[in-house]
């Protein structure tokens, strides 16, 4: 029975040994260029009965992967910017299909109707009051560069936008927000900045766009610019742009999407099947995970011109520019911007390309590998834009079709988000997974240096190790171990230059990192599928949530909040931890010398705490201001869906607050240490496999 079910894979093989043991279910609404050695390895196991004795199958594993082979899958699925929704991105799916396809795995694509949005038009122009100041209109291109392969091409991608922002227009006076973030809107209203009725342009950097939108109009804001900065986008004074180098060129704008929920608005909470129960669209696009404001991204030329127009008092040092920019002011005005949006949001049709290859000894149990095909252009390094975005609705409607099936039999998530723009690597991954993470890139080989290991550089790097990001957690349910391959922030991030050029050049050349990333990947699904015991170690989680919880008693200091129901629950987690761990080891021992059969009741059993232990962790209520999600360990906090959080409603609540500072609020945060205690302590009954 098999353990690995790869959502765009579906096969069900006559695998002799060594076939996994599990299902993989591969979620393929991927691009391929890191899934060529993993598919050759299976497609081996499919073709080739396992001699006595077997081979060393990790090993062969690791020797199957092929540059070539991902430079190739990763220039056709490029060719063209590939949006949600349109007849490219449609055409990329049946590309995957084939791939799947060609290569002995049944596969099939599933179509779901989601609510898309795109622009209709959009203008932005600058003016001064005083007289004979002509008025500025910016034309909101993204230019190509001389001899770009793709320039006819990326006549095709969709103008810059923000996805679901409000039609309308407004003529107001600039604010400088800095960062966008609910900090900066406090520091503006602490030196008298007036914000409402205004036009709050901000830049990237530290919170997601919707983020960014979102505190603008809490502050009273008309409408929102964001820009990409030179400062974070730009590289040194003097360093050029692409194509010369990495950097973003002076025209290029990152664009994004500006839901704060997940999956698709008119379905809330449920799939978006033919037949299903839908809000309106006018419903969907009046709740509060909505903008509710016209916003635009621009670049950063443009935005140096509303800066160099800007009065007002200086902006603090950590507010400013790159050195050679202008001194960026806080206004209100004297410039004015004139802005319209008006965009079209519509139902659409997407489509996840789907997978299975069945185990032969457990295939009710999936091992889920996963990640999303479509880009806002042409997506060479992104093409998983973070799923709060439009273009992520896909994964979502899927893992909410099927959520049921998934709670009892789905044992992972492998997730590759984002998975090469240089040379570090950027794991994350649920704290069970740690020590499998750290075995696996210790035997795949540096692709930059081969004579250490990914883990060797890894550990020079001095890169902490990170828990689940937001990316995968935005798929609403973390019910199990989970683990994402994701870059950092690179500099064409959802731009125009995001293409083939840019990763051939910066991002991998030679597509060796790509190879690295497959295997690591791909070794790690291997082992979850044909390992008789899951290689979970939740000691780890115990180790994370006791570090995490020092964090919250620091942040509740001179409080009447306490930390002590949570550090009990965590003791007893830990105990259930090690007691599992015992399991294991003694099972391990008997299967060395015994055959299996006589054990199977005992690993299944011993399988099904180790799965479900994980889910203990979600709550049905959802996270404080953030129902959406589930998880009351991991998930994004309210004011940077970005990037992850530990505890993110005991997070939200504490953010609440020390902004009333009333002993109702400061018992609401007592209330929600309770909340993950209790879940703390489910993990650790349902871990330890006894009674209470």
């Amino acid at each position: 029975m098999s353990r690995l079910d790869a959502a765009s894979l579906l096969f069900h093989s006559p695998l002799t040994k060594p076939h996994p043991r599990r299902r993989f279910l591969c979620l393929l609404s991927t691009t391929l260029a890191a899934l060529g050695a993993f598919l050759s390895l299976l497609l081996f196991f499919a073709l080739h009965p396992a001699p006595s004795p077997p081979p060393d199958y990790g090993a062969l594993f690791l020797s199957l992967g092929s540059n070539d082979t991902a430079a190739a899958h990763l220039r056709a699925l490029t060719l063209h910017p590939h949006v949600a929704g349109t007849k490219a991105n449609s055409l990329a799916a049946r590309y995957v299909l084939h791939a799947l396809s060609s290569l002995s795995f049944p596969a099939h694509v599933t179509p779901y109707s989601v609510l898309l949005s795109y622009p209709v038009h959009r203008s932005l122009s600058l003016s001064l009051p005083a007289p004979g100041r002509d008025t500025t209109h910016f034309s909101l291109q993204q230019e190509t560069y001389p001899n770009d392969p793709y320039a006819a091409a990326a006549a095709e991608a969709i103008p810059t936008f923000y996805a679901y922002a409000k039609s309308g227009s407004v003529s107001a006076e600039a604010v400088y927000a800095n960062y966008g973030r609910e900090d900066d809107f406090a520091y503006l209203a602490s030196r008298g900045v007036a914000v409402a009725g205004k036009v709050a342009l901000a830049r990237y950097g530290r919170i997601h766009c919707e983020d960014i939108a979102h505190n603008a109009r809490a502050a009273g804001a008309a409408a929102a610019v964001v820009y990409t900065d030179p400062l974070e986008y730009g590289g040194a004074p003097g360093e050029g742009w692409f194509p010369d180098a990495q950097w973003l060129p002076p025209s290029g704008v990152q664009v994004g999407s500006l839901f704060r929920g997940v999956g698709d608005p008119t379905t809330p909470m449920w799939a978006s099947s033919e037949g299903s129960e839908r809000l309106s669209v006018e419903e969907a696009m009046s709740t509060d995970d909505m903008p509710l404001l016209p916003a635009l991204p621009v670049s950063a030329r443009d935005a140096i011109e509303v800066h160099r127009a800007l009065g007002g008092a200086v902006a603090p040092a950590g507010w400013q520019g790159r050195q050679d920019g202008p001194v960026y002011h806080l206004g209100p005005g004297p410039a004015v911007l004139n802005l319209t949006y008006i965009g079209n949001d519509t139902m659409a049709t997407i489509e996840n390309v789907f997978a299975i290859i069945e185990g032969a000894e457990e295939p009710d149990r999936y091992v889920i590998l996963g990640n999303h095909r479509d880009a806002w252009t042409f997506g060479a390094v992104d093409p998983s834009s973070g799923t709060a975005s439009m273009i992520e609705t896909g994964s979502t409607e899927w893992v909410e079709e099927n959520l049921e099936m998934l709670s009892l039999r789905a044992v992972a998530y492998l997730n590759i988000d984002v998975s090469v723009v240089g040379p570090l690597f950027y794991p994350s991954a649920t704290p069970q997974l740690d020590d499998l993470l750290q075995e696996t890139i210790k035997s795949v080989q540096d692709p930059d240096n081969s004579s250490q290991t990914v883990y060797d550089s890894w550990i020079k790097s001095n890169i902490s190790p990170m828990k689940i990001l937001s990316h995968s957690l935005h798929d609403e349910y973390v019910l199990l171990g989970t683990l994402t391959l994701v870059g950092p922030g690179y500099p064409v991030y959802h731009s125009l230059y995001d293409d083939y050029v840019w990763m051939e050049k910066f991002g991998d050349p030679g597509f060796h990192r790509h190879v690295a990333a497959a295997s690591i990947w791909g070794m790690m699904a291997f082992r979850l599928a044909t390992e008789e015991i899951l290689p979970f170690n939740y000691v780890s989680y115990a180790g994370e949530l006791e570090a995490y919880t020092k964090a919250v008693e620091n942040e509740v200091k001179r409080t009447a909040v306490s930390c002590s129901p949570l550090r009990k629950s965590i003791r007893a987690l830990r105990r259930a931890a090690i007691k599992a761990n015992s399991e294991r080891k003694e099972l391990q021992r008997q299967l060395s010398s015994q055959p299996m059969d006589n054990h199977s009741l005992k690993i299944r059993e011993l399988n099904d705490r180790l799965i479900q232990a994980e889910r203990a962790f979600t709550n049905r209520e959802g996270v404080f201001k953030q129902e959406w999600f589930k998880h009351l360990v991991y998930g994004p906090s309210e004011q940077n869906d970005w990037q992850t959080a530990s505890y993110p409603g005991i997070a939200n609540a504490i953010s609440s607050a020390k902004r009333s500072n009333t002993s109702e609020s400061w018992k609401f945060v007592q209330h929600e240490i309770y909340r993950v205690a209790r879940a703390v302590a489910q993990a650790s009954a349902v871990l330890g496999g006894s009674l209470t």
